[in-house]
């Protein structure tokens, strides 16, 4: 009975220090973020959950993490976290494509910065091979845009399957969250939606997340870095 007790317990103060470690660093130096959508696929998968970079960006830095780490503005090219412009309650992952004072067009689902072709071949992806129409054409055929002082212009990797600042304008800069860096458990399962469902369906997802954790883990995935 003690040898029980004795397991028990180094069972609880393991989980114990795990969630006082989480806590810490989701407070202090990391954030986490799961992916609820596909328009950022290939690039992020539903039910991908990453750390993000907090402090990176300067933004909920405080004065003391200002003055002691590197930090740098927003590039283009990074895979951003941030507030949604429309519903600032909801967060959002896109890949910033325009800094300030650059000058966005698409011209037939191709994507121009400053008069300049971006080769994206190596993240975007299109799947509608059409052309859209009436009020999805701003999609595939944009701008220009010029982005404005302390903003950014977002855009899902999967482009045609995002909806993203061609349709309600670029982010500011004091939206930004952080950089997602890092993918630490990728789920092929059930995944929220970031609602809340209540207590009862919350539970029986969290019973079904925990009986196919094996087999619905995307090992391969596992450490995997956010390019």
């Amino acid at each position: 009975m003690q040898k029980r007790r004795s397991t028990f317990r180094e069972y609880f103060e393991a989980l114990l220090i795990a969630g006082i470690f989480l806590g810490f660093t989701n407070a202090f130096v990391f954030k986490t973020f799961y992916i609820p959508s596909a328009s950022m696929e290939e690039t992020l998968l539903i039910g991908d959950h990453l750390f993000v970079n907090r402090f990176i960006y300067g933004g909920e830095s405080t004065p003391l993490e200002k003055a002691l780490l590197p930090l740098r503005k927003v590039r283009r090219g990074d895979i951003v976290i941030f507030r949604s412009p429309e519903r600032p309650g909801v967060d959002m992952v896109k890949r910033c494509v325009g800094v300030p004072g650059d000058t966005i067009r698409i011209s037939g689902k191709t994507l121009f910065v400053n008069g300049e072709a971006v080769n994206e071949s190596d993240f975007a992806v299109h799947r509608d091979r059409s052309r859209a129409r009436g009020n999805l054409r701003k999609r595939d055929d944009f701008g220009p845009y010029v982005v404005p002082s302390s903003h950014y212009f977002c855009m899902g990797d999967n482009r045609d399957h995002s909806y993203d600042s061609r349709f309600w304008g670029p982010v500011p800069a004091h939206f930004v969250k952080g950089r997602a860096f890092l993918v630490y458990w990728s789920f092929a399962g059930e995944t929220p939606d970031g609602s809340w469902p209540g207590w009862g369906a919350r539970l029986r997802q969290l019973g079904k997340t925990a009986a196919s954790f094996v087999t619905k883990t995307r090992w391969g995935r596992t450490l995997h870095l956010i390019r």
